[in-house]
């Protein structure tokens, strides 16, 4: 009798490998837990920043050893001159070289020491991963990358993957995207792209020289876009290893005694949530001119700092409409809310999206203007294109989504859409694909 899913994946050992930041290992604790739970040796190879949160899932944990352990807390202490660059192209292709692409050899380095001890059949990995093409061509081993960030695969349909742009209204257009293309590949990003290039000679790693995350999706054996093709735009020449599946979330607690809930969530008819995540960390930028723009109102909203200014925040807003914390758990949160305010961070605008919330979207940089950009063009919400909107702005944009019926409905069907994947199963189902050696166009479960 031919075996099920669950005993086909009990005791595969799987390493976990992802860049040190909450939204490229938050959404992949949940499918961590899942495959833990069906029986899979699950180990985690990341940041020290990182092992607590690791190990409370019961998972073991391997630290960067010769990876260079960079993240958001301690970037500008270890390139102190990131602080002067003030081009956006140039801070981008900064970050692209020295945080992304001179990794790669490092980590690769310290996943080939964790298989002499732990010989893993399989690596599943965020798509911001650099090793990935070594550990396939090196170690052999099949790797699966996690979209973690809408689809940064290069198309000749699209704009060059960073700025936020729109698909071309017209040829004139298209083809303008076309010419920012080779611009960004031969200019702004030329830098990291052929450091990055050399890395994979050096590693003997077959390739054509083009954007990072665009190399990184085509070298993994598997790329699973979290998120629908209803997110994401059309395209017609996307990879033949590319599958969409839905909302991978992150792991809940499971010992919360009560879920979050605040009295004033009874007294008022209107509420918004706002957060920045946890990297950006100057309050101004979105936060604060919420407050402003709700203070002493009808409307209640719940903001969450990250941990940044809160008590400030407090003291300067102290009305009885705002609910100022460092951290709120947002799937407790979000049923009671009616509209999202976000900077534009993957997970938590799919969170809102999974609880049919409109969204009022305000990034840019670290790729939140391709989150945003989506956002706006299919009217999921209102994208204020700025790091920096005015309270006025945010005032306007909430009152559009929720006056307009259109916003809500397009973002229902869309998390209607997102139910019918089961993201950890379709998951568990490509791992055994792979490991059974199907070929690629076999491997399409939805």
């Amino acid at each position: 009798m031919k075996k099920n899913i669950k005993d086909q994946l009990s005791g595969k050992k799987i390493l976990f490998a992802t860049m040190s930041a909450d939204g490229h290992i938050n959404p992949l604790t949940g499918l961590a837990c899942f495959l833990l739970s069906w029986g899979c040796d699950v180990r985690w190879y990341t940041s020290e920043l990182y092992r607590n949160k690791i190990e409370k899932l019961d998972i073991p944990f391997f630290p960067y050893n010769h990876a260079p352990d960079i993240n958001g807390t301690n970037v500008d202490k270890v390139f102190p001159e990131r602080k002067t660059i003030t081009d956006v192209g140039a801070k981008a292709n900064f970050d692209m070289k020295n945080i992304f692409a001179e990794m790669a050899s490092g980590a690769y380095k310290d996943i080939q020491e964790i298989h002499e001890f732990f010989q893993f059949d399989i690596v599943i990995a965020d798509s911001a991963f650099t090793a990935i093409p070594l550990i396939r061509h090196g170690l052999q081993k099949p790797v699966i990358a996690i979209g973690i960030i809408p689809l940064a695969e290069e198309s000749v349909d699209l704009g060059p993957f960073g700025p936020g742009l729109c698909p071309p209204a017209n040829e004139e257009q298209r083809n303008e995207y076309a010419g920012l293309r080779q611009v960004f590949n031969n200019i702004v990003f030329k830098e990291a792209i052929d450091t990055y290039s050399a890395i994979l000679e050096k590693h003997h790693v077959p390739h054509q020289k083009t954007m990072i995350f665009d190399a990184v999706i085509r070298q993994a054996n598997l790329y699973l876009q979290i998120g629908t093709p209803s997110f994401e735009y059309e395209r017609s020449d996307i990879g033949e290893n590319v599958r969409f599946i839905g909302s991978l979330l992150p792991q809940v607690a499971s010992n919360k005694n009560t879920p979050w809930f605040d009295e004033r969530l009874n007294d008022y008819s209107q509420v918004v949530l706002v957060t920045q995540g946890t990297v950006e960390s100057d309050i101004t930028k979105i936060i604060e001119p919420t407050l402003e723009a709700f203070k002493a109102s009808e409307t209640l909203v719940i903001a969450t700092t990250g941990g940044n200014q809160t008590v400030c925040l407090r003291a300067k807003y102290p009305y009885a409409n705002l609910i100022i914390e460092d951290y709120l758990p947002f799937a407790d949160v979000m049923p009671y809310a009616n509209v999202y305010i976000t900077n534009g961070g993957y997970s938590g605008t799919l969170l809102s999206i999974k609880n049919k919330l409109p969204i009022v979207a305000a990034g840019i940089y670290e790729g939140k203007a391709e989150v945003c950009s989506r956002i706006g063009f299919f009217k999921y919400g209102i994208n204020l294109n700025t790091e920096t909107p005015t309270a006025v702005m945010i005032k306007g944009a909430v009152e559009e989504v929720t006056s307009k019926k259109g916003y809500k409905n397009n973002v229902i069907r869309l998390s209607l859409q997102m139910e019918r994947y089961n993201a950890n199963n379709l998951c568990a189902r490509y791992i055994i694909g792979l490991l059974d050696g199907k070929p690629i166009d076999e491997l399409n479960f939805v």
